[in-house]
């Protein structure tokens, strides 16, 4: 797998902090003030670009949540088609907060993730590749995304679209017993806008 233009245009859309400031101010029923980080990271470099993405609540900025990697790979022979792999920590507590001190990531080795096998995106890219215009990355059919939180399983239906000045974060939470949406973009996507990037 090589690092295509599609890929590195979709990393540096993905790449920085992010709010949704002004979507919490027009539903604050629906909607929670958030901050999100994409903190570029140095795993897969050979094959994949990767980003640790971390959210938290905007008046508890000491109490980040949701820490995971996602590593973003384009598949051989299908440049408008990327993919997104996530995974989890070992020890979420040792990553806790590196989203505003990457420094948490530098001592990081492989042996601390773990592969979630059914958290995968198909990405598309829209627009050209010459000048795309964002991407949008869904599950692919059948894919069913489970983790371990708090000793519990969690179960996630996954999807964003990332643009230059945007995230639009459509994952949703669910009770993996009786699918119900416990959590997430329940009423639509969190809309987030991005006030700083991160090189890649």
């Amino acid at each position: 797998m090589t690092l295509t233009a599609p890929l590195l245009t979709l990393a540096h859309y993905l790449a920085g902090e992010f709010h949704n400031r002004d979507q919490a101010i027009a539903e604050p029923v629906w909607y929670v003030p958030l901050k999100l980080w994409h903190r570029p990271t140095q795993f897969f470099r050979t094959d994949s670009l990767t980003l640790f993405a971390e959210q938290a609540n905007v008046d508890t900025p000491d109490k980040p949540y949701r820490q995971r990697l996602l590593r973003l790979q384009s598949p051989p022979n299908q440049p408008d088609t990327l993919r997104g792999q996530y995974y989890a920590f070992h020890n979420p507590q040792a990553v806790k907060g590196a989203g505003q001190d990457p420094t948490l990531l530098e001592k990081l080795t492989l042996d601390d993730l773990e592969l979630l096998p059914g958290c995968i995106l198909d990405i598309q890219l829209q627009g050209s590749q010459t000048y795309p215009t964002g991407f949008v990355a869904t599950p692919p059919p059948q894919a069913q995304c489970f983790f371990d939180y708090e000793g519990k399983t969690r179960q996630v239906i996954l999807g964003f679209e990332a643009y230059p000045t945007h995230f639009l974060s459509h994952d949703r939470g669910i009770d993996p017993d009786t699918g119900q949406l416990l959590w997430g973009a329940m009423m639509g996507p969190y809309r987030y806008t991005k006030v700083q990037t991160y090189p890649i």
